[in-house]
């Protein structure tokens, strides 16, 4: 991309900059959002498609997401109360995961089943971002119906990690954290069942959050397992995704799973600056055997810091933790078999037409669902039939949710002793492009970290940890806090946050020049425009 300023900030720097930090330029004056959406724009076009692209954008929504940016300098330029009452993130560019129904955009959850779709309505939280003025760039590359943990099961083709395009973002969210770590948007939203923010988060170095289960509506968010699905905000800092999450949080009617009450002020959280006297849990079950030696080390390094901090670090157990795979792999799967039903090439999406007589919906549905999901989602379709058949439902699906209120309970048990519980995000850095497509059990071990607490529906954070001493990848650290205590994360994640970057002497993002050089040196000679799977406007 060219080096050439847009305005008073060059192009390269401007692309760098947080969402925080560009909101106050914005504000400012020093920068407009036309040039800002404009440079990320132009920074999709140079290191998303091609051969070696990230490909972390399935669509591009460049003239929309240009003319809302036009509109919020407009305000601004007039001044007065209309420039006043504009939201802190109004002009800040933001990607969406393409698992969340967006007008004027196709919507195709990484599947051929729904190439080309388009949602006649707005998820809840896309008319929150409208309303807020972020101009949307687009929608990003996941697994299909967001199963996987490496986004390698798209129907587009896997995205590639900024850090190394050789190897995995995570999954099933790595689009949207990759577009994010890649310098292609400052903001993004993922969805997160079993770990699909937090996971990828961990292994492009970004900060991924999954809500309480309930305080971010799931309106318009195209269900896997409805008990565990939840929206949340991916971003390159703490106080970012604070930023976002305030937007989208929040009740809303058409869900009748959300939380009544408002969201705490979760960026003054952030800014509070101050973990003295918290009680940090080191979760004795979810870290030791089993996860990479570097690490255990940037985990050891983190409880470091927050002790010389003035928290208290105690290690709480919790037991039954070591059987939430297995049950998330019971619950997960049914809820899936139930949801994707409707798929069926009658109401809409894709339609094929068996080969032979007769034509019947049966029949129909059967080439339909054959041709337009991917080996994946058939694999989790059938086991979660299989778990909710006649004669299997209390063996399997039964007995996954009692395990699911012994998770629950662990987490009631380890949070009487410790106000936020601490782990890896992910025993592993990121591994390469195939390494384990073809080896299901390998790729689910990605999530033993993350699925707990969507199993009992509290809130997650990832954030940046250091680079792992082997290969030099990203390593996350997940901080786990009770159900409506979202402060609490923010809290302590932006005290943590800002000890790991003082002592490498900036963010990781901005010191890791390999990251800088892979996603440059992608030879612009041979990129395209960004991918438009879904198809254009």
């Amino acid at each position: 991309m060219t080096e050439t300023p847009t305005g008073a900030i060059p192009a390269r720097e401007l692309i760098r900059l947080s969402a925080a930090d560009l909101a106050n330029r914005l504000a400012a004056g020093e920068v407009t959002s036309v040039e800002a959406t404009q440079a990320y724009l132009d920074r999709i076009a140079d290191v998303d498609g091609g051969e070696r692209g990230v490909n972390a954008f399935l669509h591009v929504n460049a003239e929309e997401a240009l003319a809302v940016a036009a509109e919020v300098d407009a305000i601004r330029a007039t001044g007065g109360e209309a420039a006043g009452a504009l939201h802190e993130l109004a002009g800040v560019p933001i990607a969406i995961k393409d698992l969340i129904v967006t007008v004027g955009q196709p919507t195709t959850a990484g599947s051929k089943i729904l190439e080309g779709w388009h949602s006649p309505y707005d998820a809840t939280v896309i008319k929150r971002i409208r309303a807020a003025k972020m101009p949307i760039l687009g929608k990003t590359n996941l697994d299909e119906f967001a199963m996987g943990s490496s986004t390698e099961h798209s129907a587009y083709g896997p995205t590639r990690n900024p850090w190394d395009l050789d190897r995995i973002p995570g999954g099933s969210g790595g689009g949207s954290a990759a577009a994010v770590a890649a310098f292609e948007a400052p903001l993004a939203l993922g969805t997160d069942t079993g770990g699909s923010i937090r996971q990828p988060g961990a292994v492009t170095g970004t900060v991924g959050v999954k809500p309480t289960y309930g305080s971010v509506s799931r309106y318009g968010a195209i269900a896997m397992a409805s008990s565990l699905d939840q929206i949340g905000p991916v971003s390159r800092t703490v106080l970012d995704s604070a930023l976002l999450h305030q937007v989208i949080g929040g009740h809303d009617p058409f869900d009748s799973t959300s939380l009544p009450e408002p969201l705490a002020d979760l960026v003054a959280a952030a800014r509070m600056g101050n973990v003295e006297g918290m009680r940090i849990g080191i979760i004795k079950e979810l870290h030791g055997e089993g996860y990479q030696p570097g690490v255990e080390n940037r985990f050891n390094e983190s409880l470091d810091l927050l002790r010389n901090a003035g928290a208290t670090i105690v290690e709480v157990s919790c037991p039954n933790f070591q059987y939430a795979l297995g049950a998330y792999y019971l619950i997960m799967p049914s809820e899936a078999s139930s949801n994707l039903a409707k798929f069926d090439g009658v109401r809409f999406g894709l339609r094929v037409l068996p080969e032979d007589p007769p034509l019947t919906i049966e029949r129909v549905m059967a080439a339909t669902r054959a041709s337009g999901f991917g080996d994946e989602v058939k694999r989790r379709i059938i086991l979660g039939t299989y778990a909710l058949s006649a004669g299997y439902y209390d063996a399997y699906y039964g007995s996954a949710q009692k395990v699911r209120t012994l998770v629950q309970r662990d987490f009631d048990a380890a949070f009487e002793q410790a106000d936020v519980l601490i782990s890896p995000t992910a025993p592993t850095t990121a591994f390469r492009l195939g390494e384990k497509l073809d080896d299901p059990l390998a790729m689910y071990l990605n999530d033993v970290a993350t699925i707990p607490a969507n199993l009992a529906g509290v809130p997650g954070l990832s954030l940046p940890g250091g680079l792992a001493d082997e290969d030099g990848l990203p390593v996350g650290i997940q901080l786990l806090a009770p159900a409506r205590e979202d402060a609490r994360l923010y809290r302590v994640g932006a005290v943590l946050e800002s000890l790991l970057e003082q002592s490498w002497g900036g963010p990781m993002l901005d010191r890791a020049p390999a990251l800088a050089s892979t996603a440059d040196s992608v030879d612009s000679s041979a990129v395209t425009a960004a991918p438009n799977h879904g198809g254009s406007l």
